[in-house]
């Protein structure tokens, strides 16, 4: 292995941040399993490079002994003070592999540590990379489908978007554009496995950190996410400041803002409302649009009742009962709605059905 062996390995350490110890040690130990192999040599062999201006030279370890039993570990006396005049009885002595065919071995063995080498580092520095990088927003293409899984280029790597976390009415036609989440990173035999997500609600929060200055600042703050991915999502937003608006700074002028948002979704509605610390006031304000007159609360059960004007029951509830559902997640209190009429009845709507109040 000549003079220039070295120069590679400096080079790969500086464009592949590969630390030259790593891929040194490794290189000794296959060259040791090589040596093993072509010799037929057992026991503990131990070879070790050494690096020079006349290039990098191959020695093996050998023990002192008076008489020897394994010439590939052991060494004479007599035969040791040639390589080292003041060898003693159980010193190490690094004897010069000079076999005439080992050296065509040793260069093929190395380029495969090499090779190795880089395939491992390049894996880890993925893996590394993206593991840090879970729970942001990353920027991609469509690439294809491979089965239920939608293949997502992320530039230099390959991201999987399972069925699951896909969004029924999305197309994922190959070239489109797509901001996905990164919800996590997978170690496998071969390339990090990158999964990401189009349905998570988290993907809302960090689609508004993107298009709004004062949430990325933390000025504005989500206090909580609630999704039905493809057809409506509630956000509620807080100010640290009281001259701050929240809600209108999410909205951006003219809506340019949360119209950002919606375009990414493929037009999924969104509602933005203000975060209350009052349990009944943030209930009243997550069944926006709907006027609420009143919230009645049962804490030991974290539930509660809310009394609507009769013309606002069927807003309060909505479609399917989507409003008070995603109202429930946003506060995380059991929701039952009642209208005024109903009051009077004793009947009470769960946003499904209407049912008369348990005694």
């Amino acid at each position: 292995m000549n003079g220039e062996f070295m120069e590679i390995l400096r080079a790969l350490e500086r464009e592949r941040d590969i630390p030259l110890g790593v891929l040194w040690e490794a290189l000794e130990t296959a060259l040791t399993n090589a040596y093993k192999k072509h010799c037929g040599a057992v026991g503990d062999v131990r070879l070790r490079l050494d690096s020079s201006k006349a290039g990098v030279r191959l020695f093996c370890e050998r023990t002192v002994v008076e008489e020897v039993e394994n010439p590939h570990t052991e060494i004479s006396l007599e035969e040791a003070r040639k390589f080292k005049p003041d060898a003693e009885l159980g010193d190490t002595v690094s004897v010069p592999v000079e076999l005439e065919d080992f050296g065509r071995i040793a260069a093929q063995t190395a380029k495969q540590v090499i090779v190795q080498r880089l395939r491992e580092a390049e894996r880890e520095q993925i893996y590394q990379e993206f593991h840090e990088r879970v729970g942001e927003i990353l920027s991609g293409f469509v690439q294809r489908r491979e089965g239920p899984n939608v293949i997502i280029d992320l530039d230099r790597v390959e991201a999987i978007l399972p069925p699951e976390e896909q969004v029924p009415n999305e197309p994922y036609r190959p070239h489109d554009r797509l901001r996905v989440y990164l919800l996590r990173v997978e170690k496998t035999t071969k390339a990090p496995r990158i999964i990401v997500s189009r349905s998570h609600p988290s993907l809302i929060r960090r689609l508004f950190e993107l298009e709004v200055p004062e949430i990325r600042e933390g000025s504005v703050i989500i206090k909580a996410v609630a999704r039905e991915p493809g057809a409506r999502s509630k956000i509620a937003v807080w100010a640290k400041e009281p001259n701050i608006d929240p809600v209108g700074s999410c909205v951006g002028l003219r809506g340019t803002r949360v119209q950002a948002v919606v375009n990414e979704l493929y037009d999924e509605k969104i509602d933005i409302i203000r975060w209350y610390p009052e349990p009944a006031q943030f209930i009243a304000e997550a069944l926006s649009p709907a006027k609420v007159l009143q919230v009645k609360l049962n804490e030991p059960e974290k539930s509660a009742l809310a009394i609507v004007p009769d013309d606002q029951l069927s807003l309060a509830i909505g479609k399917a009962g989507q409003n008070v559902r995603l109202a429930a997640r946003l506060t995380g209190w059991k929701i039952d709605i009642r209208s005024v009429s109903q009051l009077a009845k004793g009947t009470v709507s769960t946003g499904e059905e209407e049912k008369e109040p348990k005694a």
